[in-house]
């Protein structure tokens, strides 16, 4: 449990008349205390009287606590006993925090681990998106982002999951990518010039890709990226110069860092402007900036012609 913060307990042996301005503090306090202990008994669905006893102290103390004329706090011993009984921080019942969740309560409520589809535009991914809406999407990829790729591509990426998804599990994919290729969504992407390279090369993931299916997923991607900036802006980064593992902030909701075989899923807000740092830096490292990126991928995909 979170030791309350220092501050001065009512009681019956203090002063009875406080300093100017401290008696209108007090009664502010005082009532937001009263209703945020009214709204856990509701939400447990307790009576006053239940609650006082999983609490371990008097009705007629609970009573006089959210009824009295006079207002005035529990002792500390009372409001450590209310806040357990609640599963709440004292500081939230005090109005001093907005967070109502205790000890390992506060690190879950950050902290989450999160298992991906294996498949593009997963479930996990289409939720946090969709919650974000109308805030600005920031997003590191692995290599490419997947509403960039075309379908050939994502075959070759996602052979296994490909092979095995039912087809209205395939065709639930198809939609969500066409949904995330609208200009409807301010996104901004990170992406190395070292994995054009290689898609254009056929190295790395793309190696076994026919030569027309790059030429075709290079022309496709600067397609789209034309159709949809300026909401969505790729900056182009040199892996010599800079390096992320990857991850997205989805506006102020969350940072999600992938791992590969899961997402570390981030809630504080210290840990979001943190990636929203990390992310602005990149920008600033950036080697293409995104007024020129469709011109870059398109003299990228000409090496490939006649190939």
């Amino acid at each position: 449990m979170l030791i309350p913060r220092p501050m001065r307990l009512l009681s019956h042996h203090m002063q009875t008349k406080p300093p100017q301005g401290v008696s209108s503090h007090r009664d502010d306090t005082v009532g937001l205390f009263r209703q945020r202990l009214a709204a856990v008994m509701a939400r447990a669905g307790l009576s006053p009287a239940a609650f006082a006893r999983r609490a371990g102290i008097d009705r007629s103390t609970l009573s006089q606590l959210m009824t009295d004329d006079a207002p005035r706090l529990p002792r500390a011993e009372t409001l450590m006993a209310l806040a357990q009984a609640a599963h709440v921080s004292v500081d939230w019942l005090l109005g001093l925090s907005q967070r109502e969740e205790v000890g390992a309560e506060i690190i879950e409520a950050m902290l989450q681990i999160e298992t991906p589809d294996h498949l593009p535009a997963d479930d996990h991914f289409m939720r946090w998106l969709n919650e974000a809406a109308g805030y600005r999407v920031r997003t590191v990829p692995l290599a490419l982002p997947d509403f960039l790729k075309t379908e050939a591509v994502l075959r070759l990426e996602y052979a296994g999951a490909f092979a095995t998804a039912a087809p209205a599990r395939l065709d639930a994919v198809r939609a969500r990518l066409d949904f995330m290729r609208k200009p409807d969504h301010d996104v901004e992407v990170c992406v190395a010039l070292q994995s054009l390279w290689a898609l254009a090369a056929g190295q790395d993931l793309w190696h076994g890709l026919a030569v027309a299916e790059r030429r075709a997923q290079l022309h496709a991607m600067a397609d789209v990226y034309r159709d949809a900036y300026p909401s969505l802006r790729l900056y182009l980064y040199d892996l010599r110069d800079v390096y992320a593992s990857p991850f997205t902030v989805f506006g102020p909701k969350r940072a999600v860092l992938f791992l590969g075989q899961a997402y570390l899923v981030l809630n504080g807000a210290d840990h979001i402007r943190m990636f929203a740092r990390r992310f602005d830096d990149m920008i600033r490292r950036s080697a293409v900036q995104p007024h020129e990126v469709e011109r870059t991928v398109r003299a990228l995909a000409e090496t490939l012609e006649g190939g």
